[in-house]
């Protein structure tokens, strides 16, 4: 494992992205001890998430194509964590930024986005991801020469930054020791990328994709695909299996996380190592070696409000 990787000497803050650590868990995988598994702490990026290598990727790649040029503000629906990364790569690039997000995002998220200087258009909480996305393309159609709409669920440069990102450095930490990987649904760019590379290495590598086990849940950042408007980069054929998880299994999961390993995640990520847990619980009753990778995808402070689940909540 490279653990010197994050200790170096930058120009910008863009340049902080990536090279995320790999952690062994102890104590939640104590029932499979002959099977590791490994949480990729997304929230070291400097936006504190996993959306910060695809949004970096996104705005790098329409500067390069002219996509994004002077006098073009960029605009995308999100539910939180792809808004801070825009807002801070929008500030330190001085490309203004405006943001759809549903209501009831977490004040923390609303709060972060407006520090680095963005605008907000808030969308009906009751539509959730969905109802930013359908608001967002409404004020583009309406004057589609003042925008970059990047539209993180269709933007191929999406799965890119993990193909080229996560994936690589998943197989330089663990090498062919990995034999699972875990990330959840949300636009799906991580799943889609990095599964993509894992599985060009020369051994096999299952992929395992999260979702949310009902429609109404609350887990927030990940999609529902049956019930959900489904990202054009999403392909059901780019992961191996699909892992249901409970709205209380994530967030029981993600407390325990912060209790027993000293993680405090969001309940995305909670949901994603509730899986790689049963995934390596399984293996080991099965006598079969395995390692186990799974994304954390950020961090729980932006998670306080609502400070738990309760069942009201529509997401």
């Amino acid at each position: 494992m490279s653990g010197a990787l994050r200790v170096r000497r930058i120009d910008s803050v863009i340049d902080a992205v990536g090279n995320t650590p790999l952690l062994r868990l102890r104590v939640v995988t104590k029932n499979a001890p002959d099977v590791p598994v490994y949480a990729k702490l997304e929230f070291e990026n400097p936006g504190g998430s996993v959306k910060d290598r695809a949004a970096l990727r996104m705005i790098r790649d329409a500067l390069a194509d002219g996509r994004l040029g002077r006098g073009k503000t960029l605009i995308d629906s999100t539910s939180g964590n792809t808004g801070v990364a825009y807002s801070l790569f929008g500030a330190a690039l001085g490309i203004p930024v405006k943001l759809v997000m549903p209501e009831n995002v977490s004040r923390a998220r609303k709060d972060i986005v407006r520090a680095f200087g963005t605008e907000t258009i808030f969308s009906d909480p009751l539509e959730g991801s969905d109802g930013a996305i359908r608001l967002a393309k409404k004020i583009v159609s309406e004057d589609p020469d003042r925008w970059f709409y990047p539209d993180q669920y269709a933007n191929p440069s999406n799965p890119l930054a993990h193909y080229d990102g996560t994936g690589p450095e998943i197989l330089r930490d663990v090498g062919d020791t990995i034999t699972h990987f875990v990330a959840g649904l949300g636009t799906s760019g991580t799943m889609m990328g990095t599964a993509r590379r894992l599985r060009e290495h020369h051994r096999p590598i299952r992929c395992i994709a999260v979702e949310p086990d009902a429609p109404l849940h609350g887990l927030e950042g990940l999609k529902h695909m049956a019930s959900s408007l489904v990202p054009m980069i999403y392909d059901p054929k780019g992961h191996d299996e699909i892992f249901p998880v409970s709205t209380e299994d994530g967030w029981d999961m993600a407390d325990r996380l912060a209790r027993e390993e000293g993680l405090h995640v969001g309940h995305s990520s909670g949901a994603n190592l509730f899986a790689a847990v049963k995934t390596a619980e399984r293996l080991q009753r099965e006598g079969t070696p395995g390692c186990v990778v799974a994304i954390v995808a950020d961090r729980g402070d932006r998670y306080f409000s609502p400070l738990r689940w309760e069942k009201k909540y529509v997401w």
